[in-house]
């Protein structure tokens, strides 16, 4: 298995982007990565959250129909996620596996080693580099 991160993509209303969304399935169609579990937050104007699953949602519908295991994503991970969100915004929850990192990532555990960590830098700070 290859590197497995916590993702969550903001949107400014309540309701999701379509044409980001079908960019962002594109990457699993592709092999990039694998969907492992995943939900839609919404914040809403008066601050309530609310976390909603994705056969909810037409643009979403069946991606999660292979979950085997059970949910990864708790209310706890939801909370956290909406600190994230302005009041009438909404976001995508992913568990995602990198898959193009597998093979590395099997080489590493077979010689002894292991991921020992990750960092996502800030699209921000890359452009200022």
């Amino acid at each position: 298995m290859g590197p497995v991160e916590f993702i969550v993509l903001a949107f400014p209303e309540e309701q999701l982007r379509v044409p980001a969304v079908e960019a962002v399935m594109g990457l699993r169609k592709a092999g990039v990565v694998r969907l492992i579990d995943g939900l839609v937050a919404t914040k809403t104007a008066a601050g309530e959250v609310m976390a909603a699953e994705f056969d909810e949602f037409m643009e979403l519908r069946g991606l999660l129909a292979h979950r085997e295991a059970a949910p990864l994503i708790g209310p706890e991970d939801v909370r956290e996620a909406a600190d994230l969100l302005d009041r009438g915004s909404c976001a995508l929850l992913l568990v995602v596996e990198h898959v193009w990192a597998e093979d590395a990532a099997i080489a590493v555990r077979a010689a002894g080693g292991r991921i020992a960590g990750s960092v996502r830098i800030p699209v921000e700070r890359v452009g200022a580099a």
